[in-house]
């Protein structure tokens, strides 16, 4: 049995993903309609499904792969009736994102250890917000959370994420604004390493001059956070806005080169995303989404589910 049969018979949870993906939903809306009206599975149809598929955000070098191994599995199984195309598709959509590989979206959690989470990524992007939704699901794990306000330049950061801590009942440690952000991390470590704090939270600034300026900064902290922690951080979390398309594609290719991303948080899957670039960024980058971002509310970040995510995108084809 396929992933595509194994999928569709069991009907994953998340029933959440269906707003998430309203607007990659309307490209794909057409896929079936594609499939209907072709007469046969040639060159135009894969135009057709190219052009599709770009709408939908997955990225032209991940659509160009996906259309390649696409034109293989048809000629190796002898394949002409388009609408049998459907379930290859998905099948494929999963081997693109899987890779083989058993991915654990749960984040990295050391016992008995402060663990550090790095959050980065450019402003805009709903950096603090997750930040503040990720603290309420730890305390009510019942873990010791800390929130630092790593993001000293921006106006209004220190506030917004004192604003998020009263929000989830969690600790921000925080300096004036303008301070050297670095050491308001050393300093946040060192009191949750006396105060036997579970997990820290780290913000830190979206926006600095140059591409040198952001890999010297990224490498301070990191430098910093061994200095008091040699095992931290368990976790670099790079946070996008899913809504960005292929902007955050480009986010993601500078952010991993500055810094050792473990994940991607996705920020805005809900309808105003197309959300492919979850299988852009993964074909191109290696990297897991660990968690998406489905509405505003406190309780609207969800850890990512592969399979949730492909039964939201073709759940109405079949």
């Amino acid at each position: 049995m396929g992933l595509f049969k194994k999928l569709f018979a069991k009907k994953p949870k998340h029933e959440r993903y269906q707003l998430g993906l309203h607007k990659t939903k309307e490209s794909l809306g057409s896929l079936k309609a594609i499939l209907a009206r072709s007469t046969t599975i040639d060159d135009e149809l894969f135009d057709a499904l190219e052009d599709l598929f770009i709408q939908a955000d997955i990225g032209i070098d991940t659509v160009i792969a996906f259309i390649d191994e696409l034109r293989k599995e048809v000629n190796q199984k002898q394949i002409h009736d388009p609408n049998d195309l459907a379930e290859i598709i998905v099948d494929k959509m999963f081997e693109i994102y899987l890779k083989g590989d058993i991915l654990h979206t749960d984040l990295r959690y050391d016992d008995n250890q402060v663990n550090v989470y790095l959050f980065v990524g450019v402003n805009g992007v709903g950096k603090t917000t997750t930040i503040g939704k990720l603290a309420k699901q730890l305390k009510d794990q019942k873990r010791k959370v800390m929130m630092v306000a790593g993001d000293t330049f921006r106006a209004g950061a220190i506030e917004q994420i004192r604003l998020w801590g009263e929000k989830s009942g969690t600790f921000v440690y925080a300096k004036e604004a303008g301070a050297d952000p670095s050491s308001v991390i050393f300093d946040a470590i060192e009191l949750a390493k006396r105060e036997a704090y579970d997990v820290v939270l780290v913000d830190t600034a979206g926006r600095l001059q140059t591409k040198v300026n952001l890999m010297a900064e990224l490498s301070k902290m990191r430098r910093v956070i061994q200095k008091a922690l040699p095992d931290a951080p368990q976790e670099t979390l790079l946070v996008i806005d899913a809504t960005t398309g292929q902007n955050g594609m480009r986010q993601a290719e500078v952010f991993k080169e500055a810094t050792d991303v473990s994940g991607i948080i996705l920020t805005k899957l809900d309808g105003t995303a197309k959300g492919g670039i979850v299988l852009a960024i993964r074909h191109a980058y290696d990297l897991p989404i660990k968690y998406v971002g489905l509405g505003e509310k406190l309780d609207d970040l969800v850890l990512f589910d592969i399979e949730a995510y492909i039964y939201g995108l073709f759940k109405d084809f079949f």
